[in-house]
């Protein structure tokens, strides 16, 4: 059906930047929202970005102004553009798709779930 493959994460130095791209793969028409969530061990998952097909955003408190979310809907595509790191950045980093709209059997159905990529390591050294 549908795969979220994240890229980008890394390790970086405290003040540096890095990017993360989330590709979704399959048979899609369509993906209302797409959004990235982290998870430090020992925590539980927060949701840092989210982004709409209209490209309406909304940032975590946490991370605004240093986090921005962007997308290519033709491409299914969702970006994190992550400057100023801090080491309290670091986590697992999951890109999530909610409201996929996709073809089968000749017909556009929407999926009632969310589907989530395997996540991507950032680290982020003081």
């Amino acid at each position: 059906q549908v795969q979220l493959v994240e890229s980008g994460g890394g390790l970086v130095q405290a003040g540096g930047s890095l990017r993360l791209s989330c590709a979704a793969s399959g048979s899609i028409f369509s993906i209302n929202a797409m959004g990235w969530d982290r998870q430090a061990p020992g925590t539980q998952r927060e949701l840092e970005a989210g982004i709409t097909i209209g490209s309406s955003t909304n940032t975590a408190d946490s991370v605004k102004g240093r986090f921005t979310i962007s997308r290519d809907n033709a491409k299914n595509t969702v970006y994190l553009q992550m400057n100023s790191l801090k080491p309290e950045d670091t986590a697992v980093y999951y890109c999530n798709a909610n409201g996929v709209r996709y073809y089968y059997n000749g017909y556009i159905r929407t999926s009632m779930g969310d589907y989530w990529g395997q996540g991507t390591q950032v680290t982020v050294s003081s």
